[in-house]
């Protein structure tokens, strides 16, 4: 894996956490405090927090997806992971595995060569 991929890849690693916990612990506690006391204007920036991280999560998922070369099976199943709540920690489970799977083999590669 040459360092662009890698990069995307964590790159992805780092904001997928961030979205995951961003639609329950943001949106949802918003629209129950909101629905509980007067405080209605929380919804707008909460809401727009994690519009942002989830357009962010999208762009570093094309992003792997052309530089890893990823098939379309498993974009779709990292996009799919981003609907759904708590998805994105099943999500970075899975990129750390393939990270480290990545480093075993690079590590590989310099001992057959050495």
């Amino acid at each position: 894996m040459d360092i662009k991929t890698a990069s995307a890849l964590h790159r992805l690693r780092l904001v997928s956490v961030p979205e995951a916990l961003s639609f329950p612990a943001l949106l949802i506690f918003g629209s129950l405090l909101s629905r509980v006391s007067d405080i209605d204007y929380l919804m707008m920036p909460l809401g727009a927090i994690h519009g942002i991280l989830f357009v962010v999560y999208v762009l570093f998922l094309l992003d792997v997806w052309n530089k890893a070369k990823w098939p379309f099976k498993k974009v779709a199943l990292f996009f799919v992971l981003a609907l759904v709540p708590f998805g994105g920690l099943y999500g970075d489970k899975l990129l750390k595995r393939d990270e480290g799977d990545s480093v075993i083999a690079a590590r590989a590669r310099e001992a057959a060569g050495a």
